[in-house]
């Protein structure tokens, strides 16, 4: 049989120093890289390679083109009175479905399409599809 001397038990404590430090340099490393991954990448949009969707109805049609002038179905109007614009619209029309089609110049700022599409949430619209044109084939 073996024998125990006396005064030495067997340690039982584990050193969590080492895990500690690993886990504030995780800690670091994630605090530092994800707002990297909340602005994104730089992209040139848009181009796509669906096809057109068939409506039986034309939607409206919002033009934002690149000096950021705003224009409702050909009507340059100003940011601020487009969803009072759209409000009469829709309220003029049989169609139940609020529907509008956003064409921006890829060269217009993102908060420009942003105060656009705001304004638009606020007039009632349901539908907001971004209209892209065509990939070239290479």
């Amino acid at each position: 049989m073996l024998r125990r001397r006396a005064g030495r038990a067997p340690i039982a404590n584990i050193n969590v120093t080492p895990l500690v430090d690993v886990m504030l340099v995780l800690l670091i490393i994630f605090m530092v890289t994800s707002p990297m991954l909340t602005q994104g990448v730089d992209v040139d949009l848009p181009e796509t390679t669906s096809t057109p969707v068939k409506q039986a109805k034309e939607p409206l049609t919002v033009t934002i083109n690149r000096d950021g002038q705003v224009a409702l179905e050909d009507h340059v109007v100003e940011v601020g009175g487009l969803g009072a614009k759209v409000v009469a619209i829709f309220a003029a029309r049989e169609d139940e479905r609020r529907e509008v089609l956003l064409r921006a110049d890829r060269t217009v700022p993102y908060g420009v399409v942003a105060q656009v599409m705001a304004s638009l949430q606020e007039a009632g619209v349901d539908h907001l599809g971004m209209m892209t044109r065509p990939m070239e084939t290479r």
